[in-house]
């Protein structure tokens, strides 16, 4: 959580999950699918749900592409979120790679859910297990603070 905090995202400390603790909320994840499709099991999208109904769905697709060969992928986080039913406009992520080309130390991600909340991850090195929370959005529709990347694929 430091990390949010440190990498200009201003995110407060709400409950926060650990992808090691074990919750009863997170789905058997199937072997295999590394974050492709949405997770099967006990979670689904709830468009008429809350941020906060919608976190179980956005830690298990975080704790799956996590798990991949693709971890440290901004793009393998957004086009697994989009897969399992999230909108990708409503989508934020930061740059893979720092201005001097090393990779990330982390990646923050985020969706801003129509009750103006946001789930938002975070993954990387320097952060651990991921990080999945709801905080409120920021004015201006936006989650993240500081520097994201475009989404234009």
């Amino acid at each position: 959580m430091a990390a949010l905090l440190l990498s200009g995202c201003g995110i407060p400390a709400p409950a926060a999950h650990s992808g090691s603790a074990s919750s009863s909320l997170t789905p058997a994840l199937t072997p295999g699918s590394a974050g492709t499709e949405a997770p099967r099991g006990a979670v689904a999208l709830l468009a008429d749900g809350s941020a906060r109904q919608n976190l179980p769905l956005f830690r298990a697709v975080t704790e799956r592409v996590w798990a991949s060969s693709h971890r440290a992928e901004g793009r393998a986080y957004v086009d697994a979120l989009v897969k399992a039913g999230f909108a990708k406009s409503a989508m934020q992520v930061t740059n893979d790679r720092s201005t001097v080309g090393n990779p990330a130390e982390s990646i923050q991600f985020s969706v801003r859910w129509k009750d103006g909340q946001c789930l938002v991850g975070q993954v990387g090195p320097a952060t651990g297990d991921p990080v999945t929370v709801v905080v409120a959005g920021l004015p201006g529709g936006k989650c993240l603070i500081g520097d994201t990347r475009p989404i234009t694929w």
